[in-house]
Formats: C-alpha cells, sequence, structure tokens
C-alpha cells in the first residue's frame, strides 16, 4: 500500500546530523499518526553519511534511501521525487526537518486548498534566522528570478509540500539541476497555473550550509540562463 506521505531530503556529508535529525523527525510523524515514508537522497558523500543511512533504514522499514554518486541537489531531489509513493510529498532539508511546516501545509493539501504549499522564508511573517549574507542572497535570487522569469512569489527554495500525482508531470518538464531546480519546480508549477500557496516559515538551521555559498553563485547564474532560454525563448 503507498503511504499517505513521503518525505524527501537530500543529504551531502551529513554524518554529523542525520542520525539524530531522522529519529527526530521519524518521532514527531509517528506522534501525528502519519502513515509515511522518508526517503534520503544521499549524493555524492564522502563521510560516514552512507553507512548511517545503511543502519538506520536496515532498522526501520519507513525509511528509504539511495545513492547517487555526484554531489548534485537538484538531481538528488529530482530523483527521490520520481521515487516517491506517497498521495503527499514534502521536500525537506535534512538541517530544519521543521514538523510546524508539515502541521500547515499537509491540511491546506488535503483539503484542497492547493496543489503546492511552498515554505516562504521572505513572506511576511516569516522569521529567517539565517546570517545577514544569507538572507540578502535569498532576495537577490528572488529578485533575479522575477526580472528573468516573471516569478511572483517570495520564495523557491527549501520547504514544500505538493499533491505527487498533480505535480509529476511538472518535474518531468524540468531541465536544470542543482540549487536551481528547485527554484523552476516552483516556477514551471506556477506559471503551468497550478494552484501554488505561500506560508511564512521559522527558519532556524541545525548547522552551516555544506556548500560555501559563494561556491553556489556560478552554477546559480548558469542554470537560471538556462531556464530562461528554455521558458522564455523556446517557450518550453
Amino acid at each position: 500500500m503507498a503511504p499517505h506521505l513521503t518525505v524527501v531530503i537530500p543529504v551531502y556529508n551529513e554524518e554529523s546530523i542525520i542520525a539524530s535529525a531522522a529519529e527526530e523527525l521519524r518521532q514527531g510523524l509517528d506522534a501525528r499518526g502519519l502513515d509515511y515514508e522518508i526517503i534520503f537522497a544521499e549524493n555524492g558523500s564522502r563521510d560516514a553519511t552512507t553507512t548511517i543511512l545503511e543502519d538506520l533504514c536496515a532498522k526501520n522499514p519507513r525509511l528509504r534511501w539511495f545513492h547517487s554518486e555526484t554531489p548534485n541537489y537538484g538531481v538528488a531531489l529530482k530523483a527521490g521525487i520520481l521515487k516517491a509513493r506517497g498521495t503527499y510529498v514534502i521536500c525537506d532539508e535534512i538541517d530544519l526537518c521543521d514538523l510546524t511546516f508539515y502541521d500547515a501545509a499537509l491540511p491546506r493539501l488535503e483539503r484542497g486548498e492547493a496543489d503546492m504549499v511552498v515554505g516562504s522564508k521572505a513572506a511576511k511573517g516569516a522569521s529567517d534566522q539565517r546570517p545577514l549574507i544569507r538572507r540578502a542572497a535569498t532576495r537577490v535570487h528572488n529578485k533575479l528570478l522575477k526580472v528573468a522569469l516573471g516569478f511572483q512569489g517570495t520564495d523557491t527554495h527549501g520547504l514544500k509540500a505538493f499533491r505527487r500525482e498533480a505535480l509529476l508531470p511538472v518535474i518531468q518538464k524540468c531541465v536544470v539541476d542543482m540549487d536551481v531546480f528547485a527554484s523552476e519546480f516552483v516556477i514551471r508549477a506556477w506559471r503551468e497555473g497550478l494552484r501554488v500557496m505561500e506560508i511564512p516559515i521559522q527558519l532556524h538551521e541545525k548547522r552551516q550550509p555544506s556548500i560555501h555559498l559563494f561556491k553556489r553563485v556560478p552554477n546559480v547564474l548558469k542554470n537560471v540562463g538556462k531556464l530562461f532560454y528554455v521558458i522564455r525563448v523556446r517557450g518550453t
């Protein structure tokens, strides 16, 4: 039987927090009486992450994981979504696992109020506790998406919940990878007329990012440029 909910979490070199974060999430989902599975989309880890995942998943049939050789957040997330079996899917981050987002997003999906719910760290009422430089980078990225692609929301990266059946055709059309895949996913859903709802989140990360902010910039610019060409020029 397919579960009610699938949680997809990309992981890369997360040996320090993956066991505790997975246990905290599992306990929270169990306490809510949810029928769920958690898929860890491990990609390119060079620490003990894979060994820990092997042990965690062997002990709990609700937990699954798969390995991708190359570190690539977007490829891993997309593959995890395609492997999901749940009626509803939540894309989470191992350093967040914010169950308050689950509590707010799932009922909206179940009541048919939205096809996708985006947890926005820039919407009115949100609290973003990250360093100033990273908050500024989010604003710049969102402005770039508005100018290049006409995006009208406040955030595309991070927590997302959606009806799997409604969003699978959108996933199949996505063409970019790395961090910008998450942005393309939301933007395509919005452009295709699906009901995309934003809700504010309280963002408190458990650790510093595993990849430095400035190392992401070239790939972000390249992929936004590719997305502009595909959507705006080719119209696909």
